[in-house]
C-alpha cells in the first residue's frame, strides 16, 4: 500500500493539473489489491478503510476526514478504481493527503498565501477595451467586489490593464478576517485550489461564504476567456486544459461542501 499511496500525496501536487496528470502517467499503475472500501468512525473523525485496514497517507498519517460525508467522497474514489489504481482519477484523495501531510501544522503559511493572493486579485484588474468586454466585467464582477465591501468591509481598488495596483492594508486585513473561519487544514487545501484555479481569492471567499456556487465561480473566473472564444473561436488544446482544471475544481468544492454536512 505504501508504494500506491506515494502516488497520491503532496509531492505530486503540481499547480497545473495537466502537468500533474502527465507526471502521474509516467509511473506504472499499481493493481487494485483490495475488495471492500468502508468508512468507519474514529476519534477525531471518519477513517477510510480498505478490507478493514485503515488507509495511511504518504506521510504515514491516518487518512481521516472530519465528517462522514467527506470520508465517503474520498472512499468513493477508491471504490471507483478498476483493475488498476489511477491517482489521476482521485483528486479528493490527493487533497485530503495534502491537507493532512503538508498543511497540518503549517496552516498559517497557507492561510497567508491565500490572503496575499487577494492583493493581486484578478477581479481588480479590468480591461481598458473593447467596451463590450469592459461592460461585461463590470456587470458580472462588480457584484462580488461590492459584496466584499458591504459584508466584510474589504474595499479593494480597481485598476485598468496589468500594471500592479497596491491594495490598501485595510482591505487585505478585512479579507483575512473574512477568511479566518476557514483556517482548518482541509478547508485551506480546498480554498487554495479554488483560488489558484480561478486566479481570484475573492471568488474563493465568496464560494466559502455561500455567496456564489461552484458553476458561477467558474464562469466568472473565465469571463475573459469566454469573451475571446466568442469572438475568435475556441482552441481545442486550451479547452482540454480547462476541462482538466474543472475536474480539480469539482473535487475541491465537493470536498469543501462535504465538510459542512452533518454526520
Amino acid at each position: 500500500m505504501r508504494d500506491i499511496l506515494s502516488d497520491l500525496g503532496p509531492e505530486l501536487s503540481d499547480a497545473d493539473p495537466v502537468r500533474r496528470a502527465q507526471i502521474q502517467m509516467k509511473r506504472p499503475l499499481a493493481r487494485r489489491f483490495y475488495e471492500a472500501v468502508s468508512v468507519e468512525p474514529e476519534e477525531g473523525g471518519f477513517a477510510v478503510r480498505l478490507d478493514g485496514r485503515t488507509v495511511k497517507t504518504p506521510g504515514k498519517n491516518v487518512l481521516r476526514l472530519p465528517t462522514q460525508a467527506a470520508a465517503e467522497l474520498v472512499a468513493d474514489e477508491w471504490r471507483a478504481q478498476a483493475q488498476e489504481i489511477d491517482p489521476a482519477t482521485m483528486p479528493a484523495t490527493r487533497l485530503a493527503n495534502t491537507a493532512i501531510d503538508a498543511i497540518s501544522g503549517q496552516e498559517e503559511e497557507v492561510f497567508a498565501d491565500i490572503v496575499r493572493f487577494s492583493g493581486t486579485d484578478m477581479l481588480c484588474y479590468r480591461a481598458d477595451g473593447p467596451q463590450e468586454l469592459v461592460a461585461r466585467q463590470s456587470q458580472r464582477w462588480d457584484p462580488v467586489i461590492d459584496w466584499a465591501v458591504s459584508v466584510h468591509g474589504a474595499r479593494f481598488i480597481l485598476a485598468e490593464g496589468i500594471i500592479h495596483q497596491e491594495q490598501p492594508e485595510e482591505a487585505v486585513s478585512a479579507y483575512s478576517a473574512a477568511l479566518r473561519p476557514f483556517a482548518s487544514p482541509i478547508d485551506l487545501a480546498c480554498l487554495h485550489v479554488v483560488t489558484t484555479l480561478t486566479g481570484s481569492a475573492l471568488l474563493a471567499l465568496a464560494f466559502a461564504h455561500g455567496q456564489l456556487g461552484r458553476d458561477e465561480v467558474w464562469s466568472l473566473a473565465h469571463l475573459d476567456e469566454d469573451w475571446t472564444d466568442e469572438h475568435w473561436g475556441t482552441d481545442a488544446e486550451a479547452q482540454a486544459r480547462r476541462e482538466k482544471r474543472f475536474e480539480e475544481m469539482v473535487a475541491a468544492t465537493a470536498l469543501f461542501a462535504a465538510l459542512r454536512q452533518a454526520s
